[in-house]
């Protein structure tokens, strides 16, 4: 059973370029909320910084941290692996810290599935459409329209494990999707009322992948 003191695991997901990230940094500036680093062993794009954005490491890393059962999740995503680490996130849980999780969907479900003795509460961010998305990738570091293409690709499958998470946030305005993010882990901390129009959300999905 979850201590009353300890911290609770907040996971966003999305599709590539829906904006998760920032969403991420954003609410770690909270009080008491700390972001998960991944581990990965793709390149650092030009912003990122090593054991701040990621733990950037080697495909001979990575596989050795998986055989020492290190991880609490891990996935291949565009031919990359990404890790999170069990210690770092279970030593914050204990002492009192929420912990945020960038993370795709399976890692959502690998952690989902271990059934850990915190509190979870999952979110899964959309873009308005399909059009304002390829824009975001198209504007990205990562200027090869090939990549966002690709990434376009992936994102009718991504989108249909929206039905896996307690929330789905449409990111059309990001102040508007921090405050909705925002006041429902409130809610669900202090069990108050939450405003969440989940048929709203099925007829967007639905816009989505037609």
């Amino acid at each position: 059973m979850p201590l009353k003191n300890d911290g609770i695991m907040v996971i966003l997901s999305s599709p590539s370029g829906a904006g998760k990230t920032t969403l991420v940094k954003l609410l770690s500036k909270r009080k008491n909320f700390k972001i998960s680093i991944s581990h990965t062993t793709r390149k650092p794009r030009e912003s990122e910084v090593q054991n701040k954005d990621y733990f950037f490491v080697n495909n001979t890393e990575f596989k050795r941290l998986i055989q020492n059962e290190e991880f609490l999740e891990y996935a291949k995503v565009f031919n990359h692996l990404y890790g999170t680490s069990r210690s770092p996130v279970i030593s914050n849980l204990q002492k009192g810290r929420n912990v945020i999780f960038d993370i795709d969907w399976q890692g959502a479900d690998q952690i989902r599935n271990k059934k850990l003795d915190y509190k979870l509460i999952t979110f899964f961010l959309l873009p308005p459409s399909k059009k304002i998305l390829f824009e975001r990738l198209s504007n990205r570091d990562m200027k090869d329209k090939l990549i966002a293409e690709n990434r376009m690709k992936e994102f009718s499958r991504d989108v249909l494990h929206w039905i896996n998470y307690d929330y789905v946030i449409i990111n059309d305005n990001l102040e508007n999707c921090y405050n909705k993010i925002v006041s429902l882990i409130d809610a669900e901390i202090n069990n108050g009322p939450k405003d969440y129009d989940k048929e709203y959300i099925r007829k967007h999905i639905e816009r989505l992948i037609n």
